[in-house]
């Protein structure tokens, strides 16, 4: 399986150059086998690219922009899912591949949830996260808007009463009784 990295050879855009050269450096980096294609230069590129990018995942204006990443015919995502996949260290799963043997990546990534809540395997193709995501019904966007605006996700919110209701109880046990009637002769 090679990993397909859609990008634009030409773009005036500085925020897209520097995407597309994070994605394809790591990439390099992590010695995983892609292939660059220009949707700049080379039409039929730009109209696969278009064509194949789900409709869920295309801006409002219906144009996705570079980077978009496939393996093979599967849609992978764009850069900000790719960024995420990246942070949460599930990159060969957002990918489609099996992580190299041996890595540290292995058995992070195997019990890695995904970010529809799911537990990344090596069985799971991503096909089946493209659909479960879907089923899910919050889409990349709508969670990175919530993340933008500080909003806290259900499961974000849960972590943050556990750790307050920790942290209380912990304060709790800590603070050292005051034994009235003694007073220190100076």
């Amino acid at each position: 399986m090679v990993i397909k990295v859609f990008v634009a050879t030409s773009s005036g855009s500085i925020a897209i150059r520097k995407k597309q050269q994070e994605v394809v450096g790591f990439l390099e980096a992590n010695k995983i086998d892609f292939k660059e294609l220009d949707i700049a230069g080379d039409e039929d590129n730009r109209k696969w690219m278009r064509e194949n990018v789900p409709g869920e995942k295309k801006p409002q204006n219906g144009i996705p922009l570079p980077p978009q990443i496939f393996n093979e015919e599967q849609y992978c995502g764009d850069f900000d899912s790719f960024f995420s996949a990246k942070e949460e260290n599930i990159i060969y799963s957002f990918l489609g591949l099996a992580p190299p043997p041996g890595s540290k990546v292995t058995k992070s990534e195997e019990a890695s949830s995904l970010p529809n809540g799911d537990v990344a395997g090596e069985a799971e193709g991503a096909a089946e996260g493209t659909e479960k995501a879907e089923e899910s019904g919050e889409t990349e966007a709508q969670k990175e808007d919530s993340e933008d605006t500080g909003e806290l996700s259900q499961s974000q919110e849960k972590k943050t009463e556990e750790a307050t209701e920790g942290g209380a109880e912990g304060e709790a046990e800590e603070e050292p009784e005051e034994e009235g009637g003694e007073e220190e002769d100076s």
